[in-house]
């Protein structure tokens, strides 16, 4: 009996040793990439990347990603308006306007009585130039966290995030609140600059990038065709068309473009080339350098948005030879930025999601010649306050426009006792009977509306109460706001809302999925590969797919 428990005395202690060891022992480092690069295109439809998958190159971007990664190829914009500002802040926090309150690039301010740009801050100053209105902006308008902000959080605040952009919004919305650094582009000076948000002054290495005066080099080449003058006819419009605008100047129709009488005069026209890209990129090569990102123990983070695209899809229209030619240009930077990326931070050592903001509808023009219905809408706010007066007997009854969305003056309305339901009611009754109007109502009516479940889900998910107007107006299909030559975005049509999402390198299968998966599903998936919160305001799922397990 007393070997017995002799016998039970000894294992219980052998048992107690080996549990008190294990957990006494130090827990095993969660694996995380060194680096995560996010890349924006702005304005890339989906299509792009099969439209013109046979000149993409094989060490380019593109099929890097597509051979190499993982690809959502039914991804979808879960709101509207689809435009910059929203898609940028929407990828970031996981989020959509009705709750992140990004609902434009610029909405009318009931409170303050007039248009707000979207990361307006007048409570901080320019840092980089003498030009004082470029810089003075914050992301203050975000009402939640992104997934850089999380990183940050989880890390406490040892993770480097850096955003970098051509257009401010572009590079302060997906760098988040807590962002060590933002950098965008000032066309008056050719400088990259930021704000006393982030710094009283610019470190050394953007100062010595910006004394390079990379625009004015990249000026020096021009702009002439990359590929055979033949394979052009094959995916494109002519190279000249009366619908495209002219943003190089109205003597230059067509290639070869002469950038060189730009150099020293105008950094503006750098944008509208290929040649922002590259400037872009080289930019976030910078920073990657100089910043030592993805070299210490957290996982740094580098925001990129490539604006380019953007300017080009609305002077040229996705028919035209420049886009073409601007995403053909942008593969092979593509490329070489993640040979940079391997040289640098190491090969299967970061983890990189690329996707869009945004799409863009044909040039209305280029659609009806090929017999398929467009055209072009533009609400007439005098016009139309106008015939409000002689009806209801009061001036400026319409105070604003933005964003498809009509903002009432409630002021004028209540001091003369108007009962703003007629006012709505004639608004619809009104613009049902425009060419190109396909439905309009009352925002605070829009459960009752007649709408499919679709376009109620995508208003519905980009409506704030605090910012959105009080009317809506929905298009035609092929139908948007604009003038007679361009094109541009901002509905909810597929060909504005259906992007691209890649991703590629560490902690990333190889393989497809056409299963429905949307852009607020971005900052869920990495929050799960970097096992960190998702941000404040997060509605997005984990695209379970996409991970190594």
């Amino acid at each position: 009996m007393k070997r017995t428990h002799l016998l039970i005395l000894l294992l219980f202690c052998s048992f107690y040793t080996v549990y008190s060891q294990q957990n006494t022992l130090p827990a095993a480092d969660i694996a995380r990439p060194k680096l995560v690069v996010g890349i924006v295109i702005d304005q890339m439809r989906w299509d792009y990347l099969y439209r013109y998958n046979k000149l993409f190159k094989a060490n380019g971007g593109f099929k890097r990603m597509l051979n190499n990664g993982f690809t959502c190829e039914n991804t979808f914009i879960p709101y509207t308006p689809t435009v910059t500002a929203v898609g940028h802040s929407s990828i970031y926090t996981g989020s959509v306007p009705a709750i992140n309150g990004m609902v434009g690039n610029s909405w009318y301010d009931q409170l303050l009585k007039k248009s707000v740009y979207c990361t307006d801050d007048d409570s901080v100053s320019t840092v980089g130039s003498t030009n004082k209105t470029a810089g003075e902006m914050s992301p203050k308008n975000l009402y939640t966290t992104t997934i850089t902000d999380e990183l940050r959080l989880a890390t406490n605040f040892k993770s480097k995030v850096i955003g970098v952009a051509i257009k401010d919004r572009g590079a302060i919305l997906p760098a988040g609140h807590a962002a060590n650094a933002a950098y965008w582009y000032d066309s008056k000076t050719g400088n990259f600059i930021t704000s006393t948000y982030y710094m009283n002054a610019l470190p050394a290495w953007v100062n010595n990038f910006n004394n390079r005066k990379v625009t004015d080099s990249l000026y020096q080449f021009n702009w002439d065709i990359a590929m055979d003058k033949a394979v052009y006819p094959d995916y494109c419009t002519e190279d000249q068309k009366p619908y495209e605008s002219k943003p190089l100047g109205k003597d230059q129709l067509g290639f070869p473009y002469n950038l060189s009488q730009f150099v020293g005069k105008d950094y503006g026209k750098i944008s509208v080339t290929p040649y922002g890209n590259t400037l872009t990129l080289e930019m976030a090569k910078a920073a990657t350098i100089s910043e030592n990102m993805g070299k210490s123990a957290a996982t740094d983070f580098l925001a990129v948005s490539l604006s380019t695209p953007d300017y080009i899809g609305h002077s040229f229209g996705p028919n035209s030879w420049e886009q073409l030619d601007d995403f053909i240009r942008l593969d092979e930077e593509l490329g070489k930025f993640f040979n940079f990326l391997d040289a640098t931070v190491g090969k299967g050592q970061y983890t990189v999601f690329l996707s869009a903001d945004h799409g863009v509808a044909h040039i209305a023009d280029f659609l009806k010649e090929n017999k398929i219905p467009a055209g072009t809408y533009n609400f007439n706010s005098r016009e139309v306050n106008t015939q409000l007066k002689q009806v209801f007997g009061v001036d400026n009854l319409i105070l604003a426009e933005d964003n498809y969305q009509i903002y009432l003056n409630h002021n004028a309305i209540d001091s003369a006792s108007l009962d703003d339901v007629k006012i709505t009611n004639w608004l619809a009754a009104y613009l049902k009977k425009q060419p190109g109007i396909a439905n309009a109502f009352a925002l605070n009516k829009m459960a009752e509306a007649n709408l499919n479940a679709k376009q109620k889900e995508m208003l519905s998910n980009g409506y704030n109460a605090l910012r959105s107007g009080d009317f809506q107006f929905i298009l035609k299909p092929g139908f948007y706001d604009g003038g007679s030559t361009g094109t541009t975005h901002g509905l909810w049509n597929p060909y504005d809302s259906h992007i691209p999402l890649l991703w590629y390198g560490w902690g990333i299968k190889h393989g497809a999925t056409n299963r429905e998966t949307y852009m607020t599903d971005i900052a869920s998936t990495l929050a799960a590969l970097l096992h960190i919160q998702m941000p404040s305001g997060c509605v997005g799922h984990v695209i379970e797919e996409v991970i190594k397990k």
